[in-house]
């Protein structure tokens, strides 16, 4: 798994690309918690269109990081990307995350809603 951070005006993205397993979910969580750090108003985005596997570890770092964003950093839920990868929407739809997490078809309809 690779994570890739870019920063725009409004708006961080967090990109991941290949397999979010056991042994890669610590550096997603880690890549989200500092991007919460270094956010200063922004937007969190992240990018899951490119991953390939979504097992329950990286199910819980989502879950989990969506919470840490509104408990301790008082931002909306992560805006998450999943376009229709089954490898990603399914695992999320089977543990009832889409009913949670703040899901977008891509990046710019999560940048377009203010809401």
């Amino acid at each position: 798994m690779t994570v890739a951070v870019q920063d725009h005006d409004a708006t961080t993205v967090v990109t991941v690309v290949g397999a979010v397993d056991a042994l890669t979910a610590p550096r997603l969580r880690e890549a989200l918690r500092h991007a919460f750090d270094e956010l200063a108003g922004r937007v969190l985005v992240v990018d899951l269109t490119e991953v390939r596997f979504l097992g329950s570890p990286g199910l819980r770092a989502l879950a989990d990081s969506a919470r840490e964003a509104v408990d301790h950093h008082g931002l909306r839920p992560l805006r998450i990307i999943v376009d229709h990868s089954r490898p990603v929407i399914r695992p999320i739809e089977i543990v009832g995350l889409d009913g949670v997490l703040d899901l977008y078809q891509d990046v710019e309809a999560a940048l377009r809603d203010h809401g």
